[in-house]
C-alpha cells in the first residue's frame, strides 16, 4: 500500500526566510490561502504566505476532489460558479495537468422518498439556470450499467467537474510563486503584532513580519489561532476517512455518491473512495464550549455524525493542546506541523466491500492509498468569510465545512477584494462572522 504523498519527509520546497514586511500576510497554505494570495499578486501587491508544514498537506490535498455546483447552500452558489469558471483559467495559466475534467455528479437516490429531497436543490438550481436535472430509475441504470442495486432515480448535473487535490493546490501555488507570492513552508504564525487596535504584523517562528493586512486562512486551526486574540468562532474539526483504489475498469467517469458510498474517477484509473455522509467528532474543550450551536444541524441529521471520547494529543481540539502561549516560544502550530489523523479501519473495510458489492463486475477492489482528513466544520455548514470587525486588518476565511476546494479559487477572489476594500461581487451577509453571537438563529445549509 502506498503511503499518502504529503508529509513532513517531503523537501521543504519555500524555505524562505520571510520578508521584513508585507502589504498582506496570509495564515495557511491550503487552497483559499493559496488562491487569495494568487489573486492578490495579480494586483501587484506584496503577498507573505506562511505555512506551518506543507503547501496542502492537509485538508486541500485530502479532500474526494469533487468541484461542484450541486447540492450547495443557496448563497455559496454564485461564487462556486465562479469558481469553476476560475478552475478552468487557472488550470490553462499554470500549464499543468491537474486532472481537470467536466464528467458530471450524482446524487444517487435509493427510495422515492430521497429523490424528493431533492426537490428544494432543483429550485435553486433553476433559478440559477443550471444544468441539474433529475433522471428516473431507468436512466439511473444506464447511467451506471451494472451496479448491484436498483436506484429510485438521481439528481445530476453534468457540468461539475472533478480534478485532483494532491496535483491542483501545488500547482496554484507555483502559478502563485511566478505571480510574485512569497511562500514560507514550515514556518508557523503563532500570534498577531497589534498597534492601537489594528494589525501591524504577524510573529512567526522566523520573526515578525511587519504588515497591515492579515488573512487567516489556517482551515482545523483557525480557531486556534484566532481564540487567542479574543474571536471565538464555533469550528470543530471532524475527521473523514478516505481512500484510492489501483487502476479498475471505467464504471463512470464523473462523481457520484448515495447515502452510504461516495465514489469518484480519478487521473490514474482507480477511484477515490468514502463512506456516504458520515464523520466523527473528538470531544474536545471547544465541542464542548459549542455543543449549543451545533444542536440544529444534529438535529436535522442526527445519524451524520459519530463521536470519539478525545482527539489525540496536539491536535486542534485535544484536551492537552496548549490555548495560550508567548510569540516568541514555541506554539501548538509547530507541535503538529502536518495533522495527519488515521484513517478509520472499519470505515475503510466497509467503502472496500460496499464498492466491489455495488459493482461487482470490475473484480476485487484494492486499497492502494487510505487517508484521514480533519474537516473545518461550521454549525450551518457554510464558512466565515469576513473581516474581523475587532480588529482592524484582520480577515478569516475558514470553516468551509468540506466544500473548500471546489469553492477555492471563487473564495480565494473574494477574499482578494474584501481586503483592498473593493465590492466582492456577491452577497457575504450569510458567511459574515458574528452570525454566531448578534442573535441570529443558525440556519444549516444542505446536507446534500
Amino acid at each position: 500500500m502506498l503511503t499518502f504523498p504529503f508529509s513532513l519527509a517531503d523537501p521543504i520546497r519555500y524555505p524562505g526566510p520571510p520578508p521584513q514586511a508585507s502589504d498582506v500576510v496570509i495564515i495557511g497554505g491550503g487552497v483559499i490561502g493559496v488562491t487569495t494570495a494568487l489573486f492578490l499578486a495579480k494586483r501587484n501587491i506584496s503577498v507573505t504566505l506562511v505555512e506551518k508544514g506543507r503547501i496542502a498537506a492537509e485538508q486541500s490535498s485530502r479532500n474526494w476532489g469533487w468541484i461542484r455546483k450541486q447540492g450547495r447552500d443557496a448563497d455559496e452558489l454564485p461564487i462556486v460558479i465562479e469558481a469553476c469558471r476560475l478552475w478552468r483559467e487557472l488550470a490553462e495559466e499554470s500549464g499543468e495537468d491537474i486532472g481537470l475534467n467536466q464528467t458530471g455528479v450524482t446524487y444517487l437516490a435509493r427510495s422515492q422518498k430521497d429523490l424528493a429531497g431533492f426537490d428544494a436543490f432543483m429550485k435553486i438550481a433553476a433559478e440559477h439556470d443550471l444544468d441539474t436535472r433529475l433522471i428516473d430509475g431507468d436512466e439511473t441504470a444506464n447511467l451506471f450499467e451494472g451496479a448491484s442495486r436498483r436506484y429510485a432515480g438521481a439528481m445530476v448535473t453534468p457540468s461539475d467537474m472533478r480534478a485532483e487535490p494532491w496535483l491542483a493546490v501545488p500547482a496554484l501555488a507555483r502559478l502563485a510563486v511566478r505571480h510574485g507570492v512569497k511562500i514560507v513552508e514550515n514556518c508557523a504564525a503563532r500570534a498577531l503584532e497589534l498597534s492601537a487596535g489594528r494589525v501591524s504584523g504577524v510573529w512567526t517562528e522566523a520573526g515578525l513580519i511587519a504588515t497591515s493586512s492579515v488573512l487567516v486562512a489556517g482551515g482545523a486551526w483557525s480557531s486556534l489561532f484566532l481564540r487567542k486574540h479574543g474571536i471565538s468562532i464555533p469550528q470543530l474539526s471532524v475527521r473523514a476517512t478516505v481512500a484510492a483504489t489501483g487502476p479498475l475498469p471505467e464504471i463512470h467517469a464523473g462523481a457520484a455518491a448515495d447515502a452510504q458510498i461516495a465514489f469518484r474517477r480519478r487521473q490514474d484509473g482507480g477511484y477515490t473512495l468514502a463512506p456516504g455522509g458520515s464523520s466523527q467528532l473528538s470531544l474536545g474543550p471547544d465541542a464542548f464550549r459549542h455543543a449549543p450551536k451545533y444542536l440544529p444541524v444534529l438535529k436535522a441529521n442526527p445519524l451524520g455524525m459519530r463521536y470519539r471520547l478525545a482527539a489525540p494529543a496536539a491536535f486542534p481540539d485535544s484536551w492537552t493542546t496548549p490555548r495560550d502561549w508567548t510569540p516568541d516560544g514555541p506554539s501548538p502550530f509547530e507541535a503538529m506541523r502536518v495533522l495527519d489523523p488515521a484513517p478509520e479501519h472499519a470505515r475503510l473495510r466497509a467503502i472496500e466491500h460496499d464498492f466491489q458489492a455495488l459493482f461487482p463486475q470490475i473484480g476485487p477492489v484494492s486499497l492502494r492509498t487510505t487517508w484521514a482528513g480533519m474537516i473545518d466544520a461550521m454549525p450551518d455548514v457554510v464558512p466565515i468569510v469576513d473581516r474581523a470587525q475587532a480588529i482592524d486588518g484582520l480577515f478569516v476565511a475558514t470553516g468551509m465545512s468540506g466544500h473548500g476546494f471546489g469553492i477555492g479559487p471563487g473564495i480565494g477572489r473574494v477574499v482578494a477584494d474584501l481586503i483592498q476594500g473593493n465590492d466582492p461581487g456577491h452577497r457575504l451577509h450569510r458567511f459574515r462572522l458574528a452570525r454566531f453571537s448578534d442573535g441570529s438563529a443558525i440556519r444549516p445549509g444542505p446536507g446534500l
